[in-house]
């Protein structure tokens, strides 16, 4: 058996150290919305509710189920006052099935809707 010559270790020292560095160096985006916007995940259809309940693929076809990830501020009246937006994070909401804006970003899909898209909250 030979042995592996030094600048062989060092190359492969410098890659597995670059490696390292640009795992460490990559950091999770966050999505901050603007207004009346809600940014969500959309749930997929075997996933359970609070209390335990499934809702099946059947009650779902002109609803989609999504959980809020992000709200922005609100929106803004002419008289320049703040309406907040009635959702909190981490809560489940129904929202018009071909509302929002898809986008993917580190390999996660979320949707952006506006607060008027929202149906309703699930409690």
């Amino acid at each position: 058996m030979g042995t592996l010559k030094k600048p062989i270790l060092n190359k492969a020292y410098n890659y597995l150290e670059a490696t390292m560095s640009n795992v460490a160096e990559k950091k999770k985006t966050t999505l901050k919305p603007l207004a009346d916007r809600v940014v969500a995940q959309r749930l997929e259809s075997d996933e359970t509710l609070k209390g335990g309940i499934i809702i099946p693929d059947s009650a779902k076809k002109k609803q989609e189920m999504a959980k809020v990830i992000a709200i922005g501020p609100g929106k803004v009246t002419d008289e320049n006052k703040t309406i907040p937006i009635p959702v909190k994070i981490g809560d489940i909401i129904f929202m018009d099935k071909y509302s929002g804006q898809e986008i993917t970003i580190d390999d996660e899909e979320f949707i952006i809707v506006k607060a008027d898209d929202i149906i309703a909250i699930v409690e």
